[in-house]
């Protein structure tokens, strides 16, 4: 188990820039997930963590240690990968004790390891297999074991599921949780799926061109996104976003709205303090598709008046929910409703938006106008 530290960690390839000068503390016993588009840097930052890439500039620290010119084998790691690696001419067993007996573990207990590292993973069963007689799910459960079974102190994952079909990724997401409360290691989980890192994570690293646009917990960065790029990213439909400008109402005793194509949003007093120069000034309004009622089927209090009258674009029904995309003055918004609406493609219908659960970012730099400076 160990605290991993990266301080001011820069990584060029030539004229690009991978990592940008990212400084972050990883505490001993946490599932990080470093989440992002593909590009953005989140494996790049995992390599040089594990030692596979070498920084040009920064520092690397475990603990009290700095391992930045330590080589992999000597950092105390596990990684587990995207495609598995296993040696395919040797049975499932041999994969799992290889690292151990390239350290020269005794026979008795490399066996005895093993076993137990098969038995947490739940493949005793298969040690006698080959990679080519497992399914996708088993080699990803050989691969885990034989990260597992050196005891490192952190276990760095690169996109674990992502071969995986979406049921066994379920399957999987939930394994891995298990695993990492089993174990009590520190765990660095590198995706581009944001219901993986949603799920598992205490906390995110959201990255976008090689630096960190965000860091909480999965439910503050959900709640409160920094700027309108986590807002996009994080959360399935994404957030819907509306350009508009700031106005005060002179008929309603000064009370403020956003006011765009199609749609005018009431906005609490509360948001408009939080904000300087109010008056006229350009933003994003962001509203989630779980916090957006349609009709009847929203309780709007008295005096609230709809945002905007909408028109069905496309259904989707999911089973527990009903999706409906909407046109509201020419944008397309993403609506969460009840399964058994009956609305359908061309039907119109009023939307309302909760004033409590929208979010403001600035016109220009999409920078969150809700977060505290």
């Amino acid at each position: 188990m160990a605290r991993v530290r990266l301080k001011n960690l820069t990584k060029h390839f030539g004229d690009v820039v991978a990592v940008d000068n990212v400084t972050l503390d990883i505490a001993d016993r946490e599932f990080l997930t470093l989440l992002g588009p593909s590009g953005c840097g989140k494996t790049t930052l995992l390599n040089m963590i594990a030692g596979l890439e070498s920084p040009t500039a920064g520092e690397v620290w475990f603990d009290d240690w700095n391992v930045t010119a330590v080589p992999p084998e000597r950092r105390d790691i596990a990684m587990v990968f995207q495609t598995y690696a296993l040696y395919p001419h040797m049975s499932v067993f041999d994969n799992v004790a290889f690292g151990l007996k390239m350290r020269g573990v005794p026979t008795e207990d490399r066996k005895r390891l093993v076993l137990e590292a098969a038995k947490t993973m739940e493949i005793e069963l298969l040690l006698d297999r080959k990679p080519r007689a497992l399914s996708g799910g088993q080699r990803q459960r050989v691969a885990l074991a034989r990260a597992i079974v050196r005891d490192p102190g952190v276990f760095l994952l690169d996109e674990p599921l992502s071969n995986l079909d979406a049921q066994l990724r379920v399957v999987m997401r939930t394994e891995l949780k298990r695993l990492h409360g089993d174990l009590e290691m520190t765990f660095v989980y590198v995706t581009h799926d944001q219901a993986e890192s949603l799920i598992l994570s205490d906390r995110i690293v959201v990255m976008k061109d090689g630096e960190i646009q965000q860091i909480g917990t999965p439910e503050s960065i959900y709640d409160n996104p920094a700027n309108t790029f986590v807002a996009g990213f994080v959360g399935s439909p994404p957030i819907n976003l509306l350009k508009g400008v700031l106005q005060q109402q002179e008929s309603a005793a000064g009370a403020w709205r956003v006011v765009g194509d199609g749609f005018a949003c009431n906005v609490s007093q509360s948001m408009v303090e939080r904000i300087e120069d109010p008056l006229g000034r350009e933003v994003f309004l962001g509203a989630r598709a779980e916090d957006i009622g349609i009709e009847s089927e929203t309780n709007p209090e008295p005096g609230n008046t709809p945002v905007a009258r909408a028109s069905v674009v496309v259904r989707e029904p999911m089973g527990s929910d009903l999706y409906l995309t909407v046109d509201v003055g020419g944008s397309n918004v993403k609506v969460r409703t009840r399964p058994d609406s009956r609305m359908d493609r061309g039907d119109g219908l009023d939307v309302f938006f909760d004033s409590e659960k929208i979010h403001l970012f600035d016109g220009q730099t999409g920078v969150s106008l809700m977060l505290d400076r």
